[in-house]
């Protein structure tokens, strides 16, 4: 903790020091298209105190809301640029001593308002209003709260630089309601349910938009926007007065319990029996799994969370993705409650952060917050998945030492603000497991150097020990006893390593002129055990840049866009890996519809040390043939897009590339190796060759009443070989969603995905009762089915449909909350 403290002290000065050097600076034609903001907006907004409550019921006519502070004049900041907008829009705020409250009366013709009674955090596709509150001030980072015209809630966390997270829920009270000329909303939101710096002299952020979806996606912001700068948060309004507010503590508890049945396919003949085995279908005894998740208010800027044996079973499962030549890692999002409160805290540039990494934990407590300039996180959790084992897997020799053992993990981040809008911060984790432990150590930075230019950092320093894979070592046989022996590997080695990881980008954002050079890189032994990390030994440099014009919605097209520019990975060792480049060319047209097209030219090169052995004088290597191999690789794109009335949309992607790598994995028992090497030898070492590559990505949705909606998504992969002719795989995925919303707070919700190389269906029907974040009932049932696949224990082609597996669940939860002091 000591090393820790000292980089902090040291990274401050020197944050301090940059700062004063890159302060924004001026010159003649930086005002060229200045924005003059009108005295009254220039000014704080005092709120006002009511003396009365409203009732949330979107109707506007309490006499509390002629007490209120009223925004108007907007201005239209996008298609086109601060001109008059196509509707006119009122705001209203006010406050009390524990909740903030807000009113919109948004003007329209009401037949014309697209708004449906929408799932949450899915109304910005509609007609919507939002507000941006940086409660703090310091134009880093807003709560992002929106709602539709029916009131229907969409919340979220913005971070300049990072976009915005709409995982966050926040509590919050909303109704909305059409009108003869228009549609209005009433919204109260909790002080409790926010983090926030408040009392005299106190100042909030504050940013009012409307979007009109019919107008080409209109946005009317309250405050005039600058294409000229960059920060969105540093051209934000104000808001004063907000005194007197309750200080008072908050403790949230949420009990949650899942019970559920599993069924699943299991081997009918006993081990080592010859034979068709068709398989037998075993259900599982009732599982009762509870779970306890707390949260405490300590104050209004920090929290404190704690979960005991939570429930982590998701209600949505994650998308189904092209899986078939894949050579490295695929990213999934994190959807856990838990870890999603204060997730851009713990989130920077080489993702040495990904909670998904903690799979199952039993315990976990985390304290997020800011003090002033310092934002902090501290994360601690208990993973028992690395040893939680089952059936026979749990009297094998390979897995005693493990079994029932956690891991266990900690996260501690810290950041300081410098200056109006540049930061610099200290990340540092631990994972720790029998025989796996990997610390993590490095600093960060985000700087502002002037209005259009922001330049940013992070170096990270990595020591492991635990198993390497040694691709030039020669094979050896482990025993049950070494560390290595459970990878099942004969190059896999016990020992420590040592590991670097660094990523700068400088980024130029104008009017109609924006260029990016950006750069990262991972040693061979850099390991980040708590993150997520792509690719080993490679650096990875570009530079790009794009030209458009100014928007005008006048024109039959909107606005285009062009942008270019090339980047190249290459190793720590200096040898190139590939490069490539991709000019295109981008089109808005009225009634939100789209279009790009774009080609692409690279450059390839494999090396066999990073699929397997390295082949010397002792043992041959990964690759059948020349050790290395390159192509020249040509592609063509065209995108197109349109959403033109509130039932229909749709999209197509459409890719076709010369020369990509089948690198001759295979594609499971549908399309196995074609490569010339294995078709004379199924079991011969990977001969990778190129080939021509389709891709197509395509969907469309229907929303034929405001209730219900439906949509239907495909995506294609397919690879043809050139030295064979063969096709080395052809991935199709269909995915059809559909949800009926009884109420804002009741649905029903069907899915399936169908994925042709798998031969595999999994389908979802769901019922849900969702009526704020932290309370929810489902009652859902999953199934697991093959079509026409292949059996799983003898590999042999079965027709019709088989049942692999199926879930019955009931998952409910309940949030408490209480408040003390104040």
């Amino acid at each position: 903790m000591k090393i820790i403290a000292l980089l902090a002290s040291a990274l401050c000065v020197y944050a301090a020091t940059a700062a004063q050097s890159v302060a924004p600076s001026s010159s003649p034609g930086a005002h060229k298209h200045a924005v003059k903001i009108p005295p009254e907006k220039a000014k704080p907004i005092h709120v006002p105190r009511f003396d009365k409550a409203p009732v949330i019921d979107g109707k506007l006519d309490d006499e509390v809301w002629k007490q209120a502070a009223v925004l108007k004049e907007f201005i239209q900041t996008r298609p086109d640029d601060n001109v008059a907008p196509s509707r006119e829009t009122l705001a209203m705020i006010g406050y009390d001593d524990k909740h903030l409250y807000l009113a919109f009366h948004c003007f329209d013709e009401p037949d014309k308002v697209r708004a449906t009674i929408a799932k949450r955090d899915e109304v910005f596709g509609e007609d919507n209003i939002r507000v941006f509150l940086d409660t703090f001030n310091d134009q880093r980072r807003a709560y992002v709260l929106g709602w539709n015209a029916l009131g229907i809630q969409q919340d979220g966390i913005m971070t300049e630089g990072a976009g915005t997270d709409f995982s966050v829920d926040i509590v919050m009270e909303s109704k909305g309601m059409l009108t003869s000329d228009g549609w209005t909303v009433e919204v109260t939101i909790p002080f409790k349910s926010l983090r926030y710096e408040a009392g005299k002299g106190k100042l909030w952020g504050f940013h009012v938009w409307r979007n009109f979806f019919r107008f080409n996606d209109e946005i009317d912001s309250w405050m005039p926007n600058s294409r000229e700068i960059a920060s969105f948060l540093s051209q934000e309004g104000h808001l004063t007065g907000l005194e007197g507010i309750s200080t008072e503590r908050t403790m949230e508890i949420i009990p949650s319990l899942t019970v559920s049945e599993t069924g699943k396919r299991v081997p009918a003949l006993a081990p080592g029996a010859t034979g068709l085995d068709p398989g037998r279908f075993v259900n599982d005894p009732l599982k009762f799994d509870p779970g306890l998740t707390m949260k405490f208010g300590i104050t209004p800027t920090v929290t404190l969370d704690f979960t005991l044996n939570p429930d982590f079973a998701q209600v949505e499962a994650d998308e189904t993705v092209v899986t078939a030549n894949q050579r490295f890692p695929i990213f999934f999002q994190e959807k856990r409650p838990f870890f999603l409160e204060g997730i851009d805290i713990f989130q920077t540039a080489l993702q040495a952060v990904h909670t998904r990494a903690i799979v199952d934990p039993d315990v976990a407590i985390k304290l997020t917050g800011k003090r002033g300039r310092n934002t902090f996180g501290i994360l601690l959790a208990s993973d028992n998945a690395p040893g939680n084992f089952t059936g026979d897997e749990r009297v094998d020799p390979v897995n005693t030492r493990f079994v029932n053992k956690n891991a266990f993990i900690g996260v501690l981040r810290l950041k300081r603000d410098i200056g109006k809008a540049s930061s610099v911060g200290l990340l540092a984790t631990s994972y720790n497991f029998i025989e796996k432990h990997n610390q993590l150590l490095g600093i960060d930075g985000r700087f502002q150097v002037n209005p259009k230019t922001v330049a940013s950092f992070q170096v990270l320093g990595t020591t492991s020990r635990r198993c390497f894979f040694e691709p030039a070592k020669d094979e050896h046989t482990p025993t049950a006893a070494e560390p290595c022996f459970v990878n099942g590997s004969t190059r896999n080695y016990y020992r420590q390593g040592n590991g670097l990881a660094y990523s700068v980008v400088y980024d130029y954002t104008g009017r109609n002129l924006g260029w990016v050079y950006q750069g990262s890189g991972r040693t061979q032994d850099y390991r980040a055990d708590v993150g997520f990390t792509r690719r080993l030994n490679t650096n990875n440099h570009g530079a790009f840049v794009r030209f458009n014009n100014d928007p005008n919605s006048k024109r039959k097209v909107i606005s285009w866009r062009f942008s270019t520019g090339g980047s190249t990975n290459f190793d720590w060792q200096g040898r190139m890996q590939n490069w490539g480049a991709e000019p295109q060319l981008s089109l808005q047209f009225h009634r939100n519809t789209n279009f790009e097209m774009g080609v692409g030219f690279g450059y390839e090169r494999l090396f066999e040390h990073e699929f397997g052995a390295h082949r010397t004088a002792t043992h041959t290597g990964a690759f059948f043939g020349a050790p290395e191999r390159s192509t020249y690789q040509r592609s063509l794109f065209l995108g197109f897009s349109s959403n033109p009335t509130k039932r229909y949309s749709g999209y197509l992607f459409w890719n076709i590339g010369s020369h990509d790598y089948d690198f001759d994995f295979g594609a499971g028992e549908r399309f196995p190796r074609v490569s010339p090497a294995a078709r004379l030898n199924p079991d011969a070492p990977l001969d990778p060759g190129p080939g021509t590559s389709m891709n197509i990505n395509a969907g469309g949705s229907y929303q034929p009443t405001n209730a219900l909606s439906a949509s239907l998504d495909y995506t294609k992969s397919r690879l043809r070989r050139n030295d064979t002719g063969l096709v080395a795989f052809d991935e199709n995925i269909f995915s059809f969603r559909s949800t009926y919303q009884f109420s804002r707070f009741v649905f029903v919700r069907g899915r399936a995905d169908y994925d042709t190389l798998a031969s595999n269906v999994r389908a979802q029907l769901l019922f849900g009762y969702t009526p704020s974040p932290g309370t929810a009932f489902y009652v859902g049932y999953n199934d697991d089915i093959s079509r026409n696949g292949f059996n799983p224990f003898t590999g042999q082609l079965e027709p019709g449909f088989r049942r692999n597996g199926r879930t019955f669940f009931i998952k409910m939860s309940y949030l408490f909350r209480k408040s003390f002091g104040g």
